[in-house]
C-alpha cells in the first residue's frame, strides 16, 4: 500500500489549494454580480446542490471502498464490470431528475419563489448529467489509491470555473443576466472536467466492463445510506436557520437581533471550526481505499494500525486548535470580521473541534468497514438530541445554544461511531483517559497564550499578536504534551512518515 503520510500531505495542499480558489471566486462573484444576483444564483443553486447530493454523494466513495476490494483480490473483470453498472446507474438517475424538473417546472418556480430562480436551475441541470459520469470515475480512481489524479481533477475543475466565470461576467450585465452568466460557467465547467477526469481515468489504465446484475444490488445497498445521511445533513442548516431565530424571538430579542446573532454565529464563527477538518478530512479521504484494501486481503492487524493511528492523529490535529481559539479567539474574530462578539462564541465553542475532528474520522472508518447503515442511524441520533437542544436551551443560553445543540450533535454520532468501531474490531481505543489527560493539557496552554497575547496586544498591531498567539499555543500544547506522556512527538512531528508508511510488500509478507 502507499504511503498515507504521503497521501494525507498531498490531499491536503491541493484541498487548502481548492478551497483558497474557491474562497477568491466568491468573493469576486459579490463584487461583480452584486448581491442581487448572488442571491438569485444561490436560490437555484441550493435547490440544484440538492440534486446532485442524490446523484453523487454516496457513490463515489462504495466505488471506491468496493474496486479497492476487486484491485486487492487482482480481480480486474469485477472493477470494470463495477464501473460500468455505476456509471448507468447513475446517468439514468440524473436523467430522471431532469426529466421532473422539467415537467413540473412550474412547481419548482413557486417553490424558488422567484421566476427568475428557475431559468438558472434549468441551465444547471446539463451539470447534472455531468457530474453523474464525473463522479463515478473520480470514485474509481479514489479506489486506486490514485490521489493525485483524484486532487488534480478537483483543482482543475475550480481553476476552469474561475477562468469561466470571469471571462463571462460583466459589470454592464443586469443582476439576472450576471446570474444566468454563472449558471452555464457552472454547467461548462462540469462539462469540461467530466472529459478531463474520463481522460484521467482511462490513461492510468482504467477501463469498463460488460453490465452484471451481481454489482448492482451491493453498489445501491451501501450508497444509499450515506446518500440519505447526507441528504438530510443539507437539509439541517435551513432547519437550524428556522428554529434559532424563532426561539430567540421566543425569548425577547426583535428579529433584526435575533438574525444578526445568529448570522454571527453561522456566518462567521462556526466556518472557523471546520479548519483541522480540512487536515482531517484528507487522511478521511486516503483511509478509504486503505482499509479496504486490508478487509479484502483480510489483514486485521493492519486494520487496527490504521484505525488506532488515525483517531490518534485526528484527536491530536482538533485539540491543537482548542487552545488558540481559546486564547486568541476574539482577536481572531476582530482581525476577520471586525467583530467581537464572533471572536467570543468562537472562545466558547472552541471545544467542539475535538468531537468534530472524532466524527469526521470515525465515519469514514464505519464507510470503510462497511457499516454505513449504522453510521447512518448514528447520524440521526444526534441530529435528534442537536434539534432538542436548538429548542429547549435559547432560555438558559441564548446564542450559544447554537454552540451546545451542535457539540452535543458530534458528541453523541462520535461516541456511538468509536463503540461501533471497538465493537466491530474488538479494540481497546481508551479515549477517554486521553480525552480528560487533554483537558488537563488545554487550559494550562489557553491561559497562557491569553496572557501573551493580552501582554503583545500592548506592543505590536494585531497581525503579529495573532502570529505570536499561534506560536505560543501550539508550541505550548505540544512540549506539555510531551513532558505529560500523552502523546510521542517524534510519532507526529518527526516520524509521520515512517508512523503512517506501512508498504504493500510488507502486507504481502505477512499474510504468507
Amino acid at each position: 500500500m502507499k504511503s498515507l503520510f504521503k497521501s494525507v500531505v498531498l490531499i491536503t495542499i491541493f484541498s487548502v489549494l481548492t478551497r483558497i480558489l474557491g474562497f477568491l471566486f466568491r468573493i469576486i462573484l459579490s463584487r461583480v454580480v452584486g448581491a442581487e444576483g448572488v442571491g438569485i444564483y444561490q436560490v437555484a443553486s441550493s435547490v440544484f446542490m440538492v440534486l446532485l447530493t442524490i446523484v453523487s454523494s454516496g457513490l463515489p466513495l462504495i466505488i471506491s471502498r468496493i474496486s479497492a476490494s476487486y484491485i486487492a483480490s487482482k480481480d480486474k473483470k469485477r472493477e470494470a464490470s463495477l464501473i460500468s453498472v455505476a456509471l448507468l446507474y447513475s446517468l439514468i438517475l440524473s436523467i430522471i431528475l431532469c426529466l421532473i424538473v422539467i415537467i413540473f417546472k412550474n412547481l419548482f418556480s413557486k417553490l424558488l419563489s422567484d421566476e427568475r430562480c428557475i431559468q438558472i436551475l434549468i441551465i444547471l441541470l446539463p451539470s447534472l448529467i455531468f457530474s453523474a459520469v464525473y463522479s463515478v470515475f473520480r470514485g474509481a480512481l479514489w479506489g486506486q489509491g490514485n490521489y493525485f489524479a483524484l486532487c488534480v481533477s478537483e483543482l482543475y475543475e475550480q481553476v476552469v470555473r474561475i477562468i469561466l466565470g470571469i471571462l463571462a461576467i460583466s459589470t454592464t450585465f443586469t443582476a439576472l443576466e450576471n446570474a444566468l452568466s454563472v449558471g452555464w460557467t457552472m454547467t461548462l465547467a462540469c462539462f469540461l472536467s467530466m472529459i478531463f477526469v474520463t481522460l484521467l481515468f482511462f490513461y492510468y489504465g482504467g477501463r469498463l466492463g460488460k453490465l452484471s446484475k451481481k454489482e448492482f444490488s451491493p453498489l445501491i445497498k451501501q450508497s444509499t445510506p450515506i446518500t440519505l445521511m447526507r441528504i438530510a445533513g443539507s437539509f439541517i442548516s435551513p432547519l437550524v436557520a428556522i428554529i434559532i431565530p424563532a426561539r430567540l424571538i421566543a425569548i425577547g430579542y426583535t428579529s433584526n437581533q435575533a438574525m444578526s446573532l445568529f448570522g454571527v454565529a453561522m456566518g462567521m464563527t462556526f466556518p472557523l471550526l471546520f479548519i483541522p477538518t480540512t487536515i482531517i478530512g484528507s487522511l478521511s479521504t486516503a483511509l478509504v481505499p486503505e482499509i479496504s484494501t486490508a478487509l479484502a486481503q483480510n489483514n486485521k492487524k493492519y486494520i487496527e494500525e490504521r484505525v488506532v493511528s488515525s483517531i490518534a492523529f485526528a484527536l491530536f490535529i482538533s485539540a491543537m486548535f482548542v487552545p488558540v481559539f481559546m486564547g486568541v479567539g476574539e482577536q481572531i474574530g476582530q482581525f476577520l470580521y471586525d467583530n467581537t462578539l464572533s471572536g467570543v462564541l468562537l472562545q466558547t465553542a472552541s471545544w467542539v473541534m475535538i468531537p468534530l475532528g472524532l466524527t469526521n474520522i470515525s465515519s469514514s472508518i464505519l464507510n470503510s468497514l462497511g457499516l454505513e447503515k449504522k453510521s447512518f442511524l448514528n447520524f440521526i441520533c444526534g441530529a435528534i438530541v442537536m434539534f432538542l437542544a436548538l429548542w429547549f436551551f435559547p432560555p438558559l443560553f441564548g446564542i450559544n445554544s447554537l454552540i451546545w445543540g451542535m457539540g452535543l450533535n458530534y458528541l453523541i454520532v462520535s461516541s456511538l461511531n468509536i463503540l461501533l468501531i471497538k465493537r466491530k474490531l474488538k479494540i481497546e481505543l481508551r479515549l477517554t483517559s486521553k480525552i480528560l489527560k487533554l483537558a488537563v493539557l488545554l487550559l494550562p496552554s489557553a491561559a497562557l497564550t491569553t496572557f501573551i497575547v493580552s501582554l503583545s496586544g500592548y506592543i505590536f498591531p494585531l497581525f503579529i499578536t495573532l502570529m505570536i498567539g499561534g506560536i505560543v499555543s501550539v508550541t505550548s500544547y505540544i512540549l506539555l504534551g510531551a513532558v505529560m506522556n500523552l502523546f510521542d512527538v517524534k510519532a507526529f512531528l518527526i516520524s509521520a512518515k515512517k508512523k503512517f508508511n506501512i508498504p504493500r510488500l510488507k502486507l504481502k509478507k505477512k499474510q504468507v
